[in-house]
């Protein structure tokens, strides 16, 4: 019940929001293929998840999209990790805010389970832009950062063009409208919305580019709402056991793309699909 009512009210705090100046149209990053395949955190089954291995391994296979995580360092550099703690993908105690830069450097990124993988760097934000330039689009999950600080190191890399920015946070909206109008922007769907009228009442509203969340939280009918709306859903599947029986259940749907952890897996059973 009460996540409901954080969604209503997101959604309400959306409709408030004065939005001078938005395009009428923002384009999405070109892409070679009509359904995107979404590396989560990169691809991480060779690699480290959010490291530049991973990253590498993405691009090697043709995913369309790699999604990373920012966050900011105690003396405000961007770098990339999913969790808010170190911890789990170091063995070091400690917040990623918390922590300078040049000490976060020295904390090596290794897979509990696949010693074999090495240790990695926890990569800058600098440093994936510039790996993923001409290469590959990125899908930013906006953690903690400010969207000016992230907006000038996109433009200095050229990769303005090559960028969707999945918002987490009602203030987030606000200030990358308001700090670069021409950016996509992604976010969940609510679960309040089930049905065809109420996604078409939320796309009137909800000045929205492309919808995440799990796949199995829409159907049909709202799917095809939002290509009513020109909205692409590109869903949430990944899992350590997804596989073509999930596929298969999602290109039912519809669907316009997917965000998984096996990006090669998805990209094989597609070519035999006859859709990549």
């Amino acid at each position: 019940m009460n996540k409901i009512k954080g969604e209503l009210s997101f959604l309400a705090f959306i409709l408030l929001i004065p939005l001078p100046g938005i395009p009428q149209e923002i384009s999405l990053p070109k892409c070679n293929h009509q359904f995107i395949v979404i590396a989560h955190r990169g691809d991480h089954t060779n690699a480290p998840e959010n490291t530049l291995a991973a990253f590498q391994h993405a691009i090697d296979v043709g995913v369309d999209f790699i999604e990373i995580d920012l966050r900011t360092t105690k003396d405000s550099q961007l770098v990339i990790m999913h969790n808010m703690s170190v911890n789990q993908m170091t063995g070091y105690d400690g917040n990623i805010k918390d922590i300078l830069f040049d000490s976060l450097r020295q904390i090596k990124v290794r897979d509990k389970l696949h010693s074999g993988w090495g240790v990695h760097l926890i990569p800058s934000f600098s440093e994936v832009l510039k790996l993923c330039h001409g290469k590959i689009n990125i899908y930013l999950d906006f953690k903690d950062a400010s969207a000016e600080a992230a907006y000038k190191e996109i433009l200095r890399a050229g990769m303005e063009k090559n960028m969707v920015v999945y918002i987490n946070e009602q203030h987030q909206f606000t200030e990358w409208r308001k700090i670069a109008p021409q950016m996509p922007l992604m976010m969940s769907l609510p679960k309040v919305v089930g049905t065809k009228q109420a996604m078409t009442q939320l796309l009137d509203v909800l000045k929205v580019d492309v919808l995440d969340g799990s796949y199995d939280e829409y159907n049909s009918a709202t799917i095809l709402a939002a290509k009513e709306k020109h909205v692409p859903v590109w869903a949430d599947i990944q899992s350590a056991s997804e596989g073509i029986d999930d596929w298969d259940k999602a290109m039912a749907l519809g669907l316009a793309g997917l965000q998984t952890d096996h990006p090669q897996a998805l990209i094989d059973y597609l070519k035999k699909k006859g859709i990549r």
